[in-house]
């Protein structure tokens, strides 16, 4: 099937309920037969290391907890550099760069703006001209989101949106993908200024929940922007959220204040809390 063949069924295809109702299977407990089986089908599809996993298959009781599952401790050391910018996840990078005039590169000859992307102006302001990075994570990855930095959660916000896929034929061919797309903005004040972690929803990502509050995206429940009064500290590689399937995480810095190494290129593989760059 070529690309445009693809993105027309995708643009046919009801993908909202199609989420929903994946979600809501994923979370149903099965027989056990079943539930290993399907767990261990999907494994070795998409060649899910279980070494790394927490427990071992049959531990978990329902294939979305299989799907958002720990690692085991010590697996993904966390860069102690007082300056270093780790990963926040595990994936491979899209695009990378420092935002023209709040403009960011989602695939060659397609650009989006942060204001698209963050759903405000005000909000966006801070990050016109700074670093950013597009990360995807494909199904055999590890699901959890971390802080690229230790600082403080300030507030978040949930954008309601649809559910086109965040392939590479999506990416290539979908104008302002990332920015249609439901999305989950955790804002953090860090050593390196302001900071946004945007947690994008796509096909079958039934769910994007916050490890700070009790935040669920795709619950039927409206937008919301919520600051804190104080907020919630967080450190360097700490838990900010999970994905209930795969999708995609962008960072967002301030201008001048980080810079990318250069091993992050396009295509590049990331691991959750190595180096990817510094604070200027």
């Amino acid at each position: 099937m070529n690309e445009q063949t693809f993105m027309k069924l995708m643009q046919l295809l009801p993908k909202s309920a199609l989420s929903t109702v994946v979600g809501m299977a994923t979370r149903l407990p099965a027989p056990a037969p079943v539930h290993r089986m399907a767990m261990k089908a999907f494994a070795k599809a998409y060649n899910v290391d279980m070494e790394e996993a927490e427990h071992a298959l049959e531990r978990y009781p329902t294939f979305a907890e299989f799907f958002t599952r720990g690692l085991k401790p010590g697996l993904r050391p966390i860069d102690p550099g007082e300056k270093v910018v780790v990963s926040p996840v595990d994936g491979r990078v899209s695009q990378v760069g420092y935002s023209d005039q709040g403009r960011c590169l989602q695939a060659k000859g397609i650009e989006y703006t942060v204001d698209e992307l963050l759903g405000d102006k005000e909000a966006a302001k801070p990050f016109h001209g700074g670093a950013w990075t597009t990360i995807y994570l494909s199904p055999r990855d590890y699901h959890r989101i971390h802080a690229p930095l230790g600082g403080t959660i300030t507030g978040y916000a949930y954008i309601p949106g649809e559910f086109w896929p965040v392939n590479p034929a999506s990416v290539k061919n979908k104008q302002s993908l990332f920015c249609v797309n439901e999305r989950l903005v955790t804002y953090l004040d860090t050593v390196a200024g302001k900071c946004a972690v945007v947690k994008v929803g796509a096909t079958c990502v039934s769910r994007i929940k916050a490890a700070y509050d009790e935040v669920i995206t795709h619950t039927g429940k409206p937008g919301k922007v919520h600051k804190y009064d104080s907020g919630f500290q967080v450190e360097k590689g700490g838990e900010l959220g999970r994905f209930e399937m795969g999708s995609t995480v962008i960072l967002l810095f301030e201008p001048q204040r980080v810079i990318w190494d250069d091993s992050l290129k396009e295509e590049a593989e990331v691991r959750m809390g190595r180096r990817i760059g510094v604070i200027k």
